[in-house]
């Protein structure tokens, strides 16, 4: 949060301008966490990992039961499970493969990072679809190791989609690194990228080449009405932090039909969007909310991307570097940025610095409301908050929790209807101190207790007999 001091739980609610429902997040060493606009935690599913967690009609979650240990593999979950209010397991998967770790033998899932399933697109609300609870399919985002030496002669961590049956039987399958050409690296990325593909010492030495981290199907949309088979309803969108990429797959035929990265200098709507680095959470607004059809990105900037070796990466890996983040919506017919949301809403006299008060260079998410707000999850900061269109903050969260793993990889807003086990809580506005004036009990309630002599600073006149009052100089720093 860029202090050592910060308030925590909700520090801003305006119930006239947010859409509010519970919230669910999943937080390191506690477990899945469900809260109301206020900040209570109204339900804790203990342990449940989530990567993420996902709230179902009915009071359902959906998340990770139990890890691969890390000297065997990278961020592997053992099952991907359903759960019922009461923490009864309802459905679980973890038929992908079997290891044989050490002396344990055991099936895993493998799932990371995403998965999602039948009847909702993405995993967050959306009026009229509504994730089915007692069967369906189940699209989920799974690692495979491979050697693929067109790529690297390095064991490759490849990215992997699996679809299963309410059974558990695997029937579609599709891997990133049988479509390694459609990725179009140039050739200084591939030499870069055979010779370091991410590597990782988890699990005796693995290369997360990709690291996609999120995966979802399109939905019905406007596009594919208009006779565009690139945005078949069937077909899936995704992106792969460490190549800064994005892209849509054809589930009928596995190919690329539509990508934008890993060089966004390519084309003039490319260097108009400007570099994606390490972005989080791609996809698509599903129908029935404002701006549906357009893709949402969480681009986290940071450090991520394979190209020339440099002052700032000897070997070329991580090649792209920027120190703030942004929310972009983005029209993908036309390549036209529609909304975006940065640091900037805080001001500042100069944007590079107000740029840097958002920032989360890994995980994090964005999520469309159906009132046309967004909520944000700056995942490094543990810090969630809601913004309308104009980018007013009408909700703002820090996470409380002591921890020893201080993020929230994702979280999502479902409405209260879809945890019947509860009475619909009191909405209680929270209004946030004036920053500026604020004070913790004995500190000194200004900056200057007497006026002093300043000559030629905070840019006055520079008269030597020139005299600063307190507001002056609070005024000074506002610019500053």
């Amino acid at each position: 949060m860029g202090a050592n001091v910060f308030p925590t739980g909700v520090t801003k609610y305006d119930p006239e301008k947010a859409w509010s429902g519970y919230t669910l997040m999943q937080v390191g060493g506690v477990g899945a966490v469900l809260i109301d606009m206020n900040g209570n935690v109204v339900h804790t599913w203990d342990k449940f990992q989530g990567f993420p967690n996902k709230l179902l009609p009915g009071g359902y979650v959906m998340g990770s039961l139990g890890m691969r240990p890390s000297e065997y593999g990278y961020q592997d979950m053992a099952d991907l499970t359903q759960v019922d209010w009461d923490g009864n397991v309802v459905w679980s998967f973890n038929q992908k493969e079997l290891f044989k770790d050490g002396d344990k033998e055991y099936w895993l899932a493998r799932q990371h990072h995403d998965y999602q399933r039948e009847g909702n697109p993405v995993g967050y609300y959306v009026p009229g679809m509504e994730c089915r609870t007692d069967g369906g399919n189940t699209l989920i985002l799974c690692h495979e190791d491979k050697f693929k030496k067109m790529i690297s002669d390095k064991r490759l961590l490849d990215d992997c989609f699996i679809e299963v049956d309410w059974e558990g039987n695997i029937v579609w399958r599709w891997c990133v690194s049988d479509h390694f050409r459609e990725l179009e690296f140039d050739e200084m990325a591939k030499n870069v990228l055979f010779r370091n593909p991410n590597y990782h010492t988890n699990g005796g030495g693995q290369c997360d080449w990709m690291h996609i981290n999120s995966m979802s199907v399109l939905g019905p949309n406007k596009w594919y009405d208009a006779g565009d088979e690139r945005f078949h309803p069937d077909n899936i969108i995704w992106d792969a932090r460490e190549s800064n990429i994005l892209a849509i797959i054809s589930k009928k035929t596995g190919k690329i039909v539509w990508k934008l990265g890993p060089d966004f200098t390519r084309t003039r709507e490319l260097r108009s969007i400007g570099q994606i680095i390490g972005q989080h959470h791609v996809h698509m607004i599903p129908k029935g909310l404002p701006g549906a059809g357009n893709i949402l990105i969480f681009d986290n900037g940071g450090w991520a991307g394979y190209g020339a070796p440099s002052r700032t990466s000897k070997d070329g890996t991580k090649a792209d570097l920027r120190d703030h983040s942004r929310i972009i919506e983005l029209d993908p017919v036309t390549l036209k940025v529609v909304w975006e949301f940065d640091g900037s809403v805080w001001g500042g006299m100069m944007s590079i610095t107000s740029m840097s008060k958002f920032y989360s260079p890994l995980i994090s998410s964005a999520q469309r409301l159906p009132n046309g707000n967004t909520l944000i999850d700056e995942g490094c900061s543990c810090r969630m908050f809601e913004v309308t269109p104009d980018k007013e903050v009408v909700w703002e969260y820090i996470a409380p929790f002591k921890n020893d793993r201080p993020f929230i990889y994702r979280a999502y807003r479902y409405p209260y209807e879809y945890v019947p086990q509860l009475s619909r809580p009191v909405e209680t506005p929270v209004v946030p101190p004036d920053n500026h004036n604020f004070r913790l009990p004995g500190a000194a309630e200004g900056f200057i207790q007497n006026r002093v002599s300043v000559a030629g600073t905070w840019g006055f006149s520079g008269r030597m007999d020139a005299c600063v009052t307190e507001d002056q100089v609070h005024d000074g720093a506002d610019e500053e």
